[in-house]
């Protein structure tokens, strides 16, 4: 599956970071990572650190599907609210859903520490404003829910947003304290160098064509012919999954992103927040580390990859149009615009856990605006799963469910 269109900013900005050899004869490990974007990055670095000899494969260059189309905000927010979260699941479950993503920034922020990265890890805020009168009612009912929730938030009416953020036509809005942005296409491959140097292999240009689940073990077979045998089998493989399981457990989106002309001092009103409205779909934004202004939105239903990309130029005026009702007097200079494809559950939850379907392996999929956070919640989850033990958040992120 073609993820992305064919210039993502992160990809064209920081070129070829590294390249890995495709395998070329049998080999056998404790754990085989099939998938080697920001998640299999992050499933990889928990391995090593837990022990168990690991292979990576990617039938890509490593980090060149969705990883290099991220707009990588990360956020605590779920795609759907908190409030209907608990509708949906439960107060227990959806509060610590939204509390693991919390969690998951601050260990980014550790990550990025232990490996010295230079990825441009940021802590921001978070600003989630009405788009409508009619969205504000429902969003102080979020607001209310959140802050029950032990969040640090608070209200902002239309006259305080204008204030701080010089926003027009908002009618209210959400101030979280707790945010972060990153460069995640940078941040996978520091991860994946960190760890070769301590063991983990890389095969990239590498596909698994098929997989013999045995008793005790594994058997993966690449489409050049050689063997993997492993002991188990994590799978990070993101919205490519569709095309593995069988049952529909999740709705491909195609999204769209522009990103501006370097302005050193255009963007300083939201250089430390990122910012989503309450559109469906919705409008985000962010600034980057080299001083650009970064928008997404314009989701749409995925049908095919020409079809996605064959709409670009409309979906760039669309998101144009929606800064421009917010900053009527603000002119935007686009430098980049691409396209990438994302998966949509209806809960706005991953898919983390066993399948009935594949033995002796584990699923790390995360989902939404999320993506990122639910991977490094996988992180600890998989871990358990190597241990034959359970996790807190299985139940919620199981498929099935």
């Amino acid at each position: 599956m073609d993820l992305k269109s064919n210039e993502p900013f992160w990809l064209l900005k920081n070129g070829l970071v590294a390249s890995y050899p495709s395998l070329k004869n049998d080999e056998e490990c404790d754990v085989l990572i099939i998938g080697g974007g920001i998640t299999g990055s992050l499933i990889a670095h928990q391995m090593i650190k837990d022990g168990y000899q690991t292979i990576l494969i990617d039938k890509r260059e490593v980090c060149n599907g969705s990883t290099s189309a991220t707009t990588s905000m990360l956020q605590y927010e779920i795609d759907v609210p908190l409030y209907k979260l608990i509708e949906m699941i439960g107060e227990k479950g959806a509060v610590e859903s939204y509390k693991a993503c919390s969690k998951s920034i601050d260990q980014i922020a550790k990550l990025t520490k232990e490996i010295k990265s230079r990825s441009g890890f940021k802590r921001k805020q978070s600003l989630y404003f009405a788009s409508k009168k009619k969205d504000a009612i429902w969003l102080e009912k979020e607001y209310e829910a959140r802050k029950k929730a032990g969040f640090d938030v608070a209200w902002l009416g239309t006259e305080e947003i204008e204030e701080k953020f010089s926003f027009q036509n908002t009618y209210g809005g959400i101030l979280s304290k707790h945010g972060a942005s990153i460069d995640a296409f940078k941040f996978a491959h520091e991860l994946l160098r960190f760890n070769v140097n301590k063991g983990l292999k890389i095969f990239d240009k590498t596909e698994m064509k098929s997989v013999k689940y045995l008793r005790d073990h594994n058997l993966a077979l690449t489409t050049d012919g050689f063997n993997i045998k492993a002991k188990k089998i994590i799978y990070c493989i993101g919205y490519e999954s569709k095309m593995l399981i069988k049952e529909n457990f999740v709705n491909l989106k195609s999204t769209y992103a522009i990103v501006s002309e370097i302005d050193k001092d255009k963007f300083k009103n939201i250089e430390h927040t990122l910012v989503w409205n309450t559109d469906d779909p919705y409008i985000y934004m962010r600034s980057t580390d080299d001083e650009r202004l970064l928008i997404g939105g314009g989701d749409e239903d995925f049908y095919d990859p020409e079809k996605r990309d064959s709409v670009l130029d409309k979906k760039e005026k669309e998101i144009r149009r929606h800064l421009k009702r917010i900053q009527p007097d603000y002119h935007f200079y686009t430098d980049f615009i691409w396209a990438g494809t994302f998966g949509e559950t209806k809960d706005g939850l991953p898919y983390i856990g066993t399948h009935d379907q594949f033995k002796n392996s584990y699923f790390v999929l995360g989902f939404g605006g999320n993506g990122i956070t639910f991977s490094v919640t996988g992180m600890e989850m998989a871990s358990a799963f190597m241990k034959n033990e359970t996790h807190k958040l299985s139940e919620y992120f199981k498929f099935g469910r």
